[in-house]
This record gives C-alpha cells, structure tokens and sequence, in this order.
C-alpha cells in the first residue's frame, strides 16, 4: 500500500503533500560488462516500488571516456556503476557526489567489500560504494591432468607445484601445452598476475598511489616464474601477442593445463563449454598463501545529482545489497559484495563459486588516480615491462624492462599530483 493507491489512484501524483516523499526517477549507467545482471536487477527493483531507475548499457570500452565528456557537459548520468579502479580519478577531478555518511550508515557496512571501499575513497572520503565484483582465480584443466597422470583433484598451491604440473601436461605433447597467460594484456596481468605478487609479500603502489615499487624481490620472482615457463616451452608462443583476445579463449580450447582467469568462467565454461572438467583455485604465492584481484565495479553517484534524487538512488543501492539483490547479482554473473550473506546469495549454484567469493574476500586492487595511464595504457610502462621482461633473454633485460617501468610510473605518478 502507498499513499497513492490510498488517496484515489494516479490522480493525486500531481498534489505535492508535505511530508511525503515524492517517487523519483533517476539515470543510471552501467558498462556492457554488467549487461547481464544489471536489467534483472533494476527491473526487480522498478517492480517493488515508486522509484524508479532508467538504465543505459554503455560498451565497455567506451563507458570512461563517455562519462567524463558527459560530466564536462553536464549530461551526465544520476548514478554510475563504474570499474571500480576509476573511482578515484573521478573522485579528484570533483566528478562524485561524498557518499560517506550513507555508506557508513548501514548497518552492515563492516561487510561490505573492503577493497572496493579502499579504492571507492579518496581524501578521506567514500565516493564509490561496492556494486558488482569478480576475483582472479587459477583454472585447471582435469581431463588433461588426468591423462598426465596426476590427481584431477589436487589444485596447486605453490608456484613450484603450478610448474611440476605444467610440465607435466606439457609432456602429452600434440600441442598441449601446461601453462597460458596473455603476455600482451596490461588489464589480464593486472588481474592475474600482480595477485601472485600480493600473496609473496610484494606491493605495487604505496602511499595512496603516490609512490610505484615496481623494482621489489617479489616482483622479480614472479616475472621469472613466468619467464621461466616460457623459456621451456611450457607456454605457447601466441602468448607474447595475445592483448587479451585470446584470455578466456586458450583454456576453453582443451589443450591448456593451467590458466589464471576471472570467476566470471566459471559461468562461461558450464554455459559453452560443459564437457571439460576443470577446477578452480586460489592464485598462490610464492611458497603458499594466496591473494586475488578485487574486481568488479563500484557505484557512484553524479557530483551534479539532484539532492531530490538521492532517496531513490540509496533506496536502489540497499535493494542491491539486500539478501535478494545479491541472490540476483551472484544468479547472473556476479560474485556477492557482502561478505555476510555470501553464502546465501550463492546457494544452489555451482560450488566453485565460493572459492572465488573467498578469493574476492581476500582480494586487493592497486590504487591510483592514474591508473589508466599506469596499467591499462595499451603502450603504458605496466604492459610495456611485462612482456619485455616475461620474454627476455636474459636476467639483465628483465632488470633493466624493470627499471624502466619503475621510473616511468613514478614519473606519471608526481607530474599527475
């Protein structure tokens, strides 16, 4: 019941009454990433109520640079759900509406995804809220470890069992090979690769982005973990070339024994791929333990927004973090963002959905205000030191590609401040 329906019906809509809160429609954008669990969801939340949000579907590539010229404009939209590293860029150039005093209201706030919070605040305050997620995680190719006679079940969990079993799958031959990454990808070894880094102890970034630390012991050691492969033949040579086309691709083709990806193929790989049988892990560090990409994105809201509409868009967020909005999510793509009703919202889907929610739990995501310019940059210093270094010679070269990264990020970095 609603005052509307009490008073007569759809002819009181025009009767402004003191008190009541009047039913708001407000824009809302998400990036084609989020296509399939975004109109579900705002269409359950259109269906519950008298506010109402208008969805647009940007394509992905086009989403940051649309936002920006429309927030130059002053057509942008109400709210966003936007990747979430490019919160704080946002953030600083004044663009986001200071969402802290809401966020920190709700009483599940502690729940809430701790990394999105970490990079959704900027000066102290939050300006993006979690929304959608999605982890790093290493798949493996059982069918083809059974047939190079190791368990099917026993996931790796140090890099030294990751090589013994890529080597052996790699031993079947008949172009299979143990191991696949796309060596061309800035945003894949962001994803997949820097989590192996987090789990032996190394960082990327310090002091809220001000400070790169590429040249660490940990980053070493995990570029020549990779290199090594490669040298070895353990790894197939379209990996050098491959900017991301091919990340989700090579794996589900049958013949590669191991693979870092995202939770979201898991969906993939049952929905298009159902007779190979894989499992899902945790990307390990070093000698154990294990870290994950916190991906996905966050939820902002316009700088411009009308005061008016920020009932209905709040209202719209705890529907999103209600048990139902993150049952529809976690139905449709994506892993829940609060942690306390994880369990719940993945009930009755397929199991190794919880090994990326606990990836996600623990994941991390790198923070910078220029983060684009640093990693995803298809010539960036990020992509340029990887696959000079992962297809190196030689020691020297991977010191030097290093290097070189290390004081073009730090460049970037102090001429953006």
């Amino acid at each position: 019941m609603n005052i509307r329906t009490f008073l007569g019906g759809v002819a009181i809509a025009a009767i402004a009454l003191p008190g009541l809160a009047q039913a708001e429609t407000f824009s809302l954008w998400v990036r084609s990433d989020g296509s399939e669990f975004m109109p579900k969801l705002v269409d359950a939340f259109n269906a519950k109520g008298e506010d109402k949000a208008e969805l647009q579907i940007v394509p992905v590539n086009e989403l940051v640079q649309k936002y920006a010229i429309a927030a130059a404009g002053g057509s942008e939209p109400d709210a966003l759900s936007l990747d979430l590293i490019y919160t704080p860029s946002f953030a600083q150039a004044g663009q986001l509406k200071d969402m802290t005093e809401f966020a920190k209201s709700l009483p599940y706030y502690d729940h809430l995804s701790k990394a999105h919070l970490t990079v959704g605040t900027y000066d102290g305050k939050i300006y993006g809220m979690p929304f959608s997620a999605d982890a790093s995680v290493l798949v493996w190719n059982k069918n083809l470890f059974e047939e190079a006679g190791l368990d099917p079940d026993k996931a790796p969990t140090n890099w030294a069992e990751v090589r013994e079993d890529a080597e052996a799958v790699s031993a079947l031959g008949d172009e299979t090979y143990g191991f696949y990454f796309s060596g061309n990808c800035g945003g894949c070894n962001i994803f997949t690769f820097m989590p192996l880094v987090w789990a032996s102890g190394g960082v990327l970034f310090e002091d809220e982005g001000a400070k790169a630390t590429v040249t660490t012991p940990q980053m070493k050691d995990a570029i020549e973990f990779y290199r090594g492969m490669v040298e070895d033949g353990l790894v197939p040579a379209g990996s050098q070339t491959d900017s991301g086309s091919n990340f989700f691709a090579a794996f589900a083709g049958g013949n590669i024994g191991l693979t870092p990806s995202g939770s979201f193929a898991i969906g993939a790989l049952n929905n298009q791929y159902p007779d190979l049988e894989y499992g899902v892990t945790y990307l390990p560090g070093k000698d154990g333990d294990w870290s994950s990409f916190a991906g996905g994105d966050n939820i902002v809201v316009s700088a411009k927004t009308e005061d008016e509409k920020m009932p209905a868009i709040q209202a719209f967020i705890e529907f999103a973090y209600s048990p139902e909005g993150q049952k529809i999510l976690a139905q449709n793509g994506s892993l829940p963002v609060r942690d306390d009703v994880a369990e719940q919202a993945l009930e009755g889907l397929d199991a190794r959905y919880m090994i990326a929610a606990e990836a996600m739990a623990k994941g991390k995501t790198p923070y910078s205000p220029v983060f684009n310019d640093l990693i995803n940059s298809l010539n960036g210093p990020w992509i340029t030191m990887l696959n000079r270094a992962f297809f190196a010679d030689s020691e020297d070269e991977v010191d030097d590609a290093m290097a070189e990264a290390q004081d073009e990020m730090q460049s970037i970095i102090d001429s953006s401040r």
